[in-house]
């Protein structure tokens, strides 16, 4: 039996003609640093025509790829809005890439329009003429577009073109051939090798982007004011600005301007009600607070995600600064709404702390698995561990034009309709995540595994440390043993002994790093995770100073 209903496309075109006219009267603000500038939704929908306009004059006649290369502000949401409602396909150039990745992503992608921030000219310009797709360049204010001249493309001043391009475009469903075409990509950060292309769906962000109103996701809705930290480049700034669009939530983008100090202005200011970010940026802001309060407990929500959020920071902000973060996990391949933790109603304050700090819940449309090295299905018992593997709407099923790509420890990334995360955690029987570490970073000492996430977290408990990353390194009696990389808080001293002491109550004796080392800063990939294959390399070369008890 076949259902009665309709069977209307869930296209971004609906989101955005719905969020310029129903919810007109909604607001994409920009901080340049002392104030905001100012567009209404209503606006919003005008330029969003008047782009569509010029990329069809551009040539943009299908789904041909548009890049974006660009902070998170008004343009670059003025693009979510256009180019995949006109059909075509939005690229986010992830702007801390390599120029090598960068150029690859390009060429992978067949880009052929990039709208470029002015104060990103320079980073553009050494590669733009090894773009070899790219016909067109589109300048926003703030810089000198003429240093991109001679490169092998256009270079047009972005203001100029929408003066002169028509408020008249019909974002009608027509322009989608199938809810199920691409809308919009990212590539992952090439951790190894070069970045993996993911394609999301006009019907994939849709759903996300219900999901991210949703209760159990971002919790938006009308009247909110959602503060974006999240580059747009990085897995869609985690679908927060078609969620906003959606429910009609105001706007605030951060641009440039990232640094604990002006972000510390912006809230106490603009009093957002809902922000999300990697944990440095929000580590960086707690310190900054401490040394410098303000108000930022309009903050309802601080959505935490990307890497393994610290206890010892959840708390400080609670504590201290009467914000509540929310753990969550994702990936690029998921859109990236993994699992988001907000503990049920009626348990203590023990279990409520314990969902807090997991992972979270896999949300009603997102199904986990967790299985061992031979592939065999764990149970979900919150106790056996095993490799997380997940399918669902918003989840890849291939990468693009590249669909058997390994995954970094060179197996296939996809199996019998699940992605393999290649994070290694527990599922309990509710559907709470509590992740362990990934599979690469697993330390494997005397046929046991050492969680590097967990190490990592307790050491940043102490006082004394801003960061700490903890890596496996070759021991001769033990295979791997645990090698702890520490950044200081200004002023702070501590010795190794004191943090191993600090450690000795806290985990497991056998689990205690026996080697450490202080560094000025953990090094960190293009979307801020700490990046430890460098600190491998370092530790091989035998560039660090480590100390051994």
């Amino acid at each position: 039996m076949r259902s009665t209903m309709q069977d209307a496309p869930l296209t971004v075109g609906r989101i955005v003609r719905y969020a310029t006219s129903v919810h007109s009267a909604g607001e994409v603000a920009t901080f340049d640093g002392e104030g905001c500038r100012r567009i209404s939704y209503g606006e919003l929908g005008k330029r969003s025509a008047r782009l569509a306009n010029v990329l069809r004059s551009l040539g943009i006649r299908g789904d041909e790829r548009v890049g974006s290369f660009l902070w998170n502000n008004t343009e670059h949401v003025e693009a979510y809005a256009a180019v995949p409602s006109m059909g075509a396909v939005l690229h986010t150039l992830n702007i801390r890439l390599f120029p090598e990745q960068l150029v690859y992503i390009t060429n992978h992608a067949a880009d052929q329009v990039v709208i470029c921030d002015g104060s990103l000219i320079g980073l553009l310009a050494p590669v733009l003429d090894q773009m070899k797709t790219v016909r067109h360049v589109l300048v926003t204010p703030g810089g000198d577009g003429s240093a991109l001249e001679g490169m092998g493309a256009d270079i047009h001043d972005y203001e100029e073109l929408m003066a002169g391009a028509s408020e008249d475009f019909d974002f009608h469903p027509g322009l989608i051939d199938d809810e199920r075409d691409a809308a919009a990509m990212c590539y992952t950060s090439g951790t190894t090798g070069n970045p993996k292309g993911v394609a999301y769906s006009h019907r994939s962000i849709y759903l996300h982007s219900m999901q991210g109103m949703s209760a159990e996701g971002f919790n938006l809705s009308q009247g909110d004011k959602v503060l974006a930290v999240v580059p747009m480049f990085h897995a869609m700034a985690w679908g927060l600005p078609y969620a906003a669009m959606m429910c009609g939530a105001d706007q605030l983008m951060p641009d440039r301007f990232l640094q604990a100090e002006p972000m510390a202005r912006l809230i106490a200011t603009e009093r957002p009600d809902v922000a999300g970010a990697v944990p440095t940026v929000w580590g960086a802001l707690l310190a900054h607070l401490d040394a410098n309060p303000v108000d930022v407990s309009c903050l309802r929500d601080v959505v935490v995600g990307g890497s393994a959020c610290p206890p010892s920071m959840m708390k400080g902000f609670e504590e201290r600064h009467s914000v509540r973060l929310i753990h969550a996990w994702g990936m690029t391949e998921l859109s990236p709404i993994g699992s988001v933790g907000r503990a049920p109603v009626g348990l203590s304050p023990e279990e409520t702390w314990a969902r807090r700090i997991s992972q979270g819940r896999l949300p009603c449309a997102v199904e986990g698995r967790l299985v061992d090295d031979d592939g065999a299905i764990m149970p979900n018992d919150g106790e056996a561990v095993g490799e997380l593997e997940v399918r669902g709407p918003w989840v890849a099923a291939s990468y693009y034009h590249n669909p058997d790509m390994p995954d970094d420890l060179g197996e296939e990334k996809f199996r019998d309709g699940w992605l393999r995360t290649g994070d290694v955690g527990t599922l309990t029987p509710d559907g709470f995540l509590t992740l362990t570490d990934r599979a690469k970073d697993v330390i494997k000492s005397g046929g046991e595994w050492i969680s590097s996430v967990d190490l990592e977290n307790t050491i940043m408990g102490h006082p004394a440390v801003a960061e700490a990353a903890v890596i496996g390194i070759p021991d001769p009696k033990w295979d791997e043993r645990p090698l702890a990389a520490v950044v200081l808080r200004p002023e702070a001293n501590v010795s190794f002994s004191e943090l191993r002491d600090y450690l000795g109550d806290k985990v497991a004796k056998w689990q205690l790093p026996e080697n450490w080392v202080f560094v000025a800063e953990v090094p960190k990939t293009s979307v801020g995770k700490f990046d430890k294959k460098v600190l491998r390399a370092r530790h091989a070369a035998g560039e660090l100073d480590v100390t051994t008890f």
